[in-house]
């Protein structure tokens, strides 16, 4: 059995807030450590029947960033969804709020731009 390993290090500041995030596989083409501005990490137990999960974002996190961010990862937990049930009308549903959530948060920075 083929074993990889997933390592993430996170550097926080004196408030514990973090200010780097860097990780790496093991079974991946890139040697390098890779950094990121946010993760979000999810586990589900089933014995218990509840989602676990770790989500942090360091402070160089722009909002647009974010709201990118977010609206990929809707989309991709659609993607992953339906490719487990084939339940394409609820992954249309996923995927159509993503997109409303991310036109949302354009129309809001176009009406901050205006006010500023």
């Amino acid at each position: 059995m083929k074993k990889s390993t997933i390592s993430i290090e996170v550097q926080m500041d004196e408030n514990r807030f973090p200010e780097t995030i860097e990780w790496n596989a093991s079974d991946s083409t890139i040697q390098n450590v890779q950094k990121a501005k946010a993760m979000i990490l999810s586990f589900w137990n089933g014995e218990d029947k509840e989602a676990l999960r770790i989500d942090l974002w360091t402070q160089k996190m722009m909002v647009d960033e974010m709201a990118d961010f977010f609206y990929q990862t809707l989309m991709t937990m659609a993607d992953t969804y339906g490719r487990a049930t084939r339940y394409t009308d609820q992954v249309e549903e996923m995927k159509n709020f993503a997109k409303d959530f991310y036109k949302k948060f354009q129309q809001k920075q176009l009406e901050q731009n205006k006010a500023d």
